[in-house]
């Protein structure tokens, strides 16, 4: 934590910033530990205040050591404007992309004296700690746990819904916090869509079944997709599957520290194109894992941020054929100083249940 500080600190004095107000939870977390739902910090050069209601103040003073733990009353901005006065600062940053246009009159209002500088301090949280990567790992292995349990529960006749209940009762089982999020399982032409979330149709004899899930442990979130097949996989199933793959596996290689993320991209996308399936892979090739299950930096045609070593991304190309199925299959990778580490390790081989 407190290297962290010391990193926002130096990011604050380039930006001749005062202090900073933090409200996203990921950001909150990051800076302070607190886990909590609700809460602002204000940080300055000389002070650290986090600013919680009743229902957290103990949780606050357990979890936030650094910080000066506040009780605000009816209303947290008058709070917070008190803190303002108190520390003198002038020039204070707000998350722009997380703050609302409410949330913002607000602080000018409580505060109309000081001068807000719109800035989003996110990608401080980009290159991972080694107690951040444990977390990772630790959510990883859950995530592919809970998979290789639940490949003995497909079968046809069951639901989509059936599946995204026994993939976040097993990673609960085997000790994540909570799903990383709302569970994809979509079967049947429905696996043509990318974020097919889980839905009442019947899994049929012959049926894709792709499976997006991820565990959430200690705060840290973990992605992985498989697709398999439920019974025996058709000549087309092989084939596009085979492309996928074989995307994946050139996507992952080419993770490695500076590489943009757009020429990652590249790499699976021109194998997909060239196989005859362009248009058919709309979405980026993979994203930040961390405190949010989509983080910087971008695996994208427009993904600019150069990888470094301890950043964590996912690899996910897919081809979708609407009105017929589709695969997608992903790993979370550590970006490594010569490389790459794979932390998904259940198999990618093409599997007929």
């Amino acid at each position: 934590m407190k290297q962290r500080l010391e990193k926002l600190a130096e990011w604050l004095q380039c930006r001749n910033l005062d202090g900073i107000i933090v409200a996203k939870p990921e950001n909150r977390r990051f800076f302070s530990g607190f886990s909590g739902s609700a809460g602002l910090l204000l940080i300055t050069g000389n002070s650290r205040y986090l600013i919680t209601d009743f229902r957290y103040v103990d949780q606050a003073e357990q979890q936030a050591i650094q910080y000066e733990i506040v009780r605000h009353g009816p209303s947290v901005y008058e709070t917070l404007a008190q803190l303002i006065r108190k520390t003198g600062v002038r020039r204070l940053g707000f998350e722009s992309d997380f703050q609302t246009w409410d949330s913002y009159q607000k602080m000018l209002e409580a505060a109309p004296d000081a001068v807000w500088v719109p800035v989003i301090p996110d990608p401080l949280r980009m290159v991972k700690d080694l107690q951040e990567l444990a977390c990772i790992r630790q959510a990883m292995q859950i995530a592919d746990e809970a998979f290789q349990t639940v490949l003995g529960f497909l079968r046809p006749g069951i639901q989509e819904q059936e599946v995204a209940a026994e993939l976040e009762y097993q990673m609960r089982k085997h000790g994540a916090e909570r799903a990383a999020f709302d569970t994809i399982v979509a079967s049947g032409i429905r696996s043509a869509l990318p974020h097919g979330r889980a839905s009442e149709k019947i899994i049929e004899n012959g049926d894709f079944i792709t499976m997006d899930f991820g565990a959430v442990y200690l705060g840290y979130h973990s992605d992985m997709t498989r697709t398999v097949v439920v019974g025996k996989a058709s000549e087309r199933q092989r084939k596009i599957y085979q492309v996928v793959l074989a995307a994946q596996l050139a996507g992952v290689q080419a993770v490695r520290p500076g590489y943009q993320g757009h020429e990652v991209d590249a790499v699976a996308r021109c194998i997909i194109e060239q196989a005859g399936y362009a248009g058919c892979f709309g979405h980026g090739l993979g994203h930040g894992v961390g405190l949010a299950v989509h983080e910087e930096p971008r695996l994208s045609s427009t993904g600019n941020i150069v990888l470094g070593e301890n950043m964590v991304v996912t690899v996910e190309p897919g081809v979708y054929i609407p009105g017929w199925g589709g695969v997608r299959i992903e790993d979370t990778v550590v970006v490594t100083a010569t490389g790459v580490e794979i932390l998904t390790t259940s198999a990618k081989t093409l599997l007929e249940l």
